[in-house]
């Protein structure tokens, strides 16, 4: 810890935040796949189960309706999954070069007026920047484990219980005479 730079610790933490950003997106795409998975297998098991209830007609109406409007919200999905990827990654290398920058004015700086202020700060900010870092890694590998979580094995949904309605009775207000 006594050798390291804030400037390289900091860097550290930037590429942890934006990997966990990174792992938040990815949960979000596969969350969404799946939840795409689910509805395909409902809505071709409500088409199944109407039968003949149906004209094959109307069941391959449904089949291909469905079938444009999964492809269209993967298309939105991947269009802000990409995006939202992309952001991170020009967040996180503006980041780096302003950091760059700042740590080169800083030393320039102390060069040209003889005072070690900034560098002494930057030693003593050093450990708490470590015990951040520290912590950001930790959530940055418990977002890992979120995205392997969702990926993973299938969710079983829980049917919904159908209450039955009841109706109730309006007391209407009479106007007074």
């Amino acid at each position: 810890m006594a050798n390291k730079k804030l400037s390289t610790v900091t860097t550290e933490l930037i590429a942890s935040y934006g990997n966990t950003a990174k792992n938040v997106i990815n949960a979000y795409r596969v969350g969404n796949a799946r939840a795409v998975g689910y509805v395909d297998q409902s809505w071709a098991a409500a088409v199944k189960k109407a039968g003949n209830r149906i004209s094959a007609e109307v069941r391959t109406n449904a089949v291909a309706a469905q079938k444009k409007v999964t492809s269209l919200y993967t298309q939105g999905v991947t269009l802000t999954t990409d995006g939202a990827d992309t952001a991170v990654n020009k967040a996180m290398e503006l980041a780096g070069k302003g950091l760059e920058q700042v740590a080169a004015n800083a030393s320039r700086f102390e060069k040209s007026t003889g005072l070690s202020t900034l560098n002494t700060i930057a030693v003593a900010a050093v450990p708490a920047a470590v015990a951040v870092g520290n912590v950001a890694a930790k959530l940055e590998a418990q977002s890992g484990v979120l995205v392997s979580k969702i990926a993973g094995s299938k969710v079983k949904a829980k049917a919904a219980t159908v209450k039955r309605a009841v109706a109730k009775k309006v007391a209407r207000v009479r106007k007074a005479a």
